[in-house]
C-alpha cells in the first residue's frame, strides 16, 4: 500500500503533509513519522501533518508528529502550511477554496483565514502566562514568569515564559548570532523546570516593532522558524517593555508579522506557506 503525501514549507520550517480526512486515526504511526521525517533516509522534514475531520463544529482537525515522534499540542508554521494544503485540496474537489478555516487542535481551536496574496492569517488565540499553564516551577503556580534568572549550561539567563498551547522559554540576548544554539538548546527543553520540556527563542531587539529570532524546538531542535516562537516573543517583549504589540519577528527563514490585540488579547500571526512537491511512499 502507498501513501500520497505533499510536502510545504514556512519560512523553511518544513512539514509532510497527509490528507486524512476519511478517518478519525493518523494514518501514520509516530515512529513511521520518525522515518519519514528523516533527511537522509526519509523524505525530510520537521514534521508530519495529519488533516483529520473536524471535531465540534470546526472544519478540520490538524495532529501533528515532530521529527522524533513526540506530538506536540500545537504549530504556527504548521498550520500555516495545513490551511494552503486544505485550501489546495478543495480547490481540486470543488473549483475553489473557502476563505477561512476552523482547525481544531490539541492547544483549542484556531481561525485561519486566506490572504489574498497568498499568505495566511491564523488567530492564535490568547497567550497563557501563569507558571501553572505552562507549566513550568519558575515561579509560583498563579504567577506570571517574567525576567526570571535560570542557570543553565553554567551561565544565568534571564527567561520569561509564555504558552501558546505548548511552552516557550524566551531569552534576550544582544546578538542571536552569537548564540551556540545546538549545544545550549537541548539543556534548555530538558531543564527540570519544564516539566513537559520546552521550546526556546533567543530574541535580539534591532527596534520595539522589529525583532531578530533563533529558536531550538522541543522534538524537532535547531528549525528555520517558528510561528507559536515568535507569538511567544512578541508577548514577552511586551512584558519586558522590550517591543510594541505589532512587530516584525525575522526569523532564519524569513519574516513573520506578529500582533498581540489590545482588544481582544488575542495574537494574530500572518506568513506564508508554499507548496514543494507531491509523492508517495
Amino acid at each position: 500500500m502507498t501513501q500520497a503525501f505533499t510536502k510545504y514549507h514556512g519560512l523553511g520550517n518544513d512539514f509532510i503533509l497527509i490528507d486524512n480526512r476519511a478517518s478519525d486515526t493518523p494514518l501514520l504511526t509516530p515512529e513511521e513519522a520518525v522515518q519519514w521525517c528523516d533527511r537522509h533516509f526519509g523524505i525530510g522534514a520537521d514534521g508530519v501533518i495529519f488533516a483529520l475531520p473536524g471535531q465540534n463544529g470546526t472544519d478540520y482537525t490538524m495532529r501533528i508528529f515532530n521529527a522524533d515522534g513526540s506530538e506536540p499540542e500545537m504549530c504556527g508554521n504548521g498550520i500555516r502550511c495545513m490551511a494552503r494544503f486544505i485550501a489546495d485540496l478543495e480547490t481540486i474537489e470543488r473549483g475553489n477554496a473557502r476563505p477561512a478555516y476552523n482547525v481544531h487542535t490539541l492547544a483549542g481551536t484556531m481561525v485561519l483565514k486566506m490572504e489574498e496574496d497568498g499568505q495566511v492569517t491564523v488567530d492564535m488565540g490568547q497567550p497563557w502566562l501563569l507558571a501553572a499553564e505552562i507549566p513550568t516551577t519558575l515561579a509560583a503556580p498563579d504567577q506570571q514568569v517574567v525576567r526570571q534568572p535560570l542557570e543553565v549550561a553554567g551561565k544565568t539567563w534571564e527567561v520569561t515564559c509564555v504558552s501558546m498551547g505548548n511552552p516557550h522559554c524566551i531569552t534576550f540576548v544582544d546578538d542571536v548570532a552569537a548564540v551556540p544554539l545546538e549545544a545550549i538548546g537541548p539543556q534548555f527543553e530538558h531543564h527540570a523546570v519544564f516539566p513537559k520540556r520546552t521550546n526556546t527563542e533567543f530574541i535580539q531587539v534591532v527596534q520595539r516593532n522589529y525583532l531578530k529570532m533563533r529558536v531550538w524546538e522541543r522534538g524537532a531542535g535547531i528549525t528555520l522558524a517558528c510561528g507559536t516562537g515568535a507569538c511567544a516573543s512578541v508577548v514577552a517583549g511586551v512584558l519586558n517593555d522590550l517591543c510594541d504589540r505589532r512587530a516584525t519577528v525575522e526569523l532564519p527563514g524569513g519574516c513573520l508579522l506578529i500582533e498581540w490585540s489590545a482588544v481582544d488579547g488575542h495574537l494574530y500571526m500572518t506568513g506564508p506557506a508554499q507548496q514543494v512537491f507531491v509523492g508517495r511512499v
